[in-house]
């Protein structure tokens, strides 16, 4: 039951009495947020210099005399929302005076003016070139590079692309036949070994074209070879990554391999042909599950060059399940490859969850294609800050590992109390929080890296 309004024009609720007490709640508090956990990034972010990297690289065509929002504190409003759990423009209405994004944001929490609205960030959004999209790009490629001390000795560069439906008029959102639905398809680039993100290109609602994935991968390994001359660079995918442009390409360039699916065909059935027989009779003499390796040398019609092709062949009662992939590694078992080798890709999935499902990066909604593109970058920003303070911050600890999800609910969820005096900031995080204890380790490692 309503019984009046507030000062602040919110309601205020009689709730359920507890041993005769009534209960009155209203959304009233003051200077209180429900993100106190946005600090330790903005910490990080200090360190990083991820979102004053990104504004360099957008130009900003505005009259400064009329500037009230910086497009580094658009940048730090998005990206933080995001990460926080508030994907769309339309939360931007309603945390723009909250005092912990514009402490993020660089503006003191009562006295400063609010962040921005969101029309403000829908015309950033929709200004941005694609110049300014290239640089971005780039950024990231370079945020990926720094984040290694020293030139690794081999990385691995997952690649897999996912379906952003899209529900509009949106530019190049085409009619995709294996989802049923008007989507794009962006690629997403991960390093295997770590889980950093290295780029996000959104691409039309179609599959990519093998041509247009090899253009991609070289322009990419090229620019990495700039930094990193002797590391040992592997591309790994499913089989539509499996590009013969790509393949020539690599046997030209010391020290670039791949190892990506296959698509079954006749002829690869039929140089399989014994070690399929032979795993159909072991099954049918013993009935136990049967699962046999094998590889050889092939090439397609289209192929310039022999490649090695790996077969799996599994047999039970369920039938039998054959499995082909190519690489140009020819110092390994055939088993060794395809386990540990290619089916470690399954990892990526997870990186693409916690991209698509838990950043909510699949929110394709603004009719531009390069706006779209644009939020895509803002939510691997994202990703780059939760994954760097996961596996470099809360190193050891329980949450080094754990879902972006759970980040989201157990850290950023912190509620703070700020209070804005002449001399100081004062904030107050709760005394019976969870995440107490891991939360001061990482502001102590931060403090540390500070000085």
């Amino acid at each position: 039951m309503i019984d009046k309004k507030t000062e602040n024009s919110t309601p205020e609720l009689n709730l359920f009495p507890i041993q005769g007490k009534n209960i009155e709640l209203s959304f009233s508090g003051d200077r209180i947020s429900s993100d106190g956990g946005l600090l330790l990034f903005r910490e990080l972010d200090s360190q990083l210099s991820l979102l004053s990297s990104a504004s360099n690289c957008i130009h900003d065509e505005r009259d400064h005399r009329y500037i009230d929002h910086s497009v580094k504190e658009l940048l730090t409003q998005r990206v933080f929302q995001i990460a926080a759990g508030y994907e769309d423009c339309n939360d931007c209405n309603d945390l723009r005076e909250d005092m912990i994004f514009k402490m993020c944001a660089g503006r003191l929490p009562q006295s400063d003016n609010d962040l921005a609205s969101q029309p403000t960030m829908s015309r950033l959004e929709n200004t941005v070139t694609k110049t300014d999209l290239f640089r971005l790009g780039m950024c990231l490629v370079d945020m990926f590079i720094n984040s290694y001390s020293k030139a690794p000795f081999v990385i691995i560069l997952d690649c897999d692309d996912t379906n952003n439906d899209t529900y509009g008029q949106q530019e190049l959102a085409l009619f995709n036949n294996f989802y049923n639905e008007h989507c794009y398809m962006p690629i997403h680039i991960y390093e295997g070994l770590s889980g950093k993100l290295v780029t996000t290109i959104l691409r039309p609602g179609r599959r990519n074209k093998q041509a247009n994935i090899a253009r991609l991968l070289q322009k990419l390994i090229s620019y990495l070879r700039i930094h990193w001359p002797k590391t040992k660079i592997i591309v790994r995918g499913d089989s539509h990554f499996a590009s013969q442009d790509f393949m020539d390409w690599t046997c030209v360039h010391r020290k670039v391999d791949f190892i990506t699916g296959l698509a079954g065909n006749a002829i690869l059935h039929e140089l399989a042909k014994i070690t399929i027989e032979s795993a159909q009779r072991e099954f049918n003499q013993y009935q136990k599950p049967v699962k046999r390796y094998h590889s050889f040398m092939y090439k397609a019609g289209s192929w310039e060059n022999y490649q090695r092709v790996i077969v799996k062949v599994e047999v039970s009662s369920m039938g039998t399940n054959i499995r082909y992939i190519v690489t140009n590694l020819n110092d390994f078992r055939a088993r060794d490859l395809y386990e540990k080798g290619y089916c470690a890709r399954g990892s990526m999935e997870l990186r693409i969850k916690d991209h698509k499902l838990y950043l909510k990066s699949d929110r394709s909604s603004c009719t531009k294609f390069t706006a779209n593109q644009f939020r895509l970058f803002l939510h691997s920003m994202a990703y780059i800050l939760i994954h760097t303070l996961q596996k470099e911050v809360l190193i050891g600890s329980e949450y080094a590992n754990a879902t972006m999800k759970t980040i989201q609910l157990k850290i950023i969820k912190t509620a703070a109390c700020v209070k804005e005096m002449k001399t100081k900031i004062k904030i107050e995080l709760p005394q019976f929080c969870t995440t107490k204890k891991e939360q001061i380790k990482c502001y102590e490692m931060l403090i540390m890296l500070r000085t």
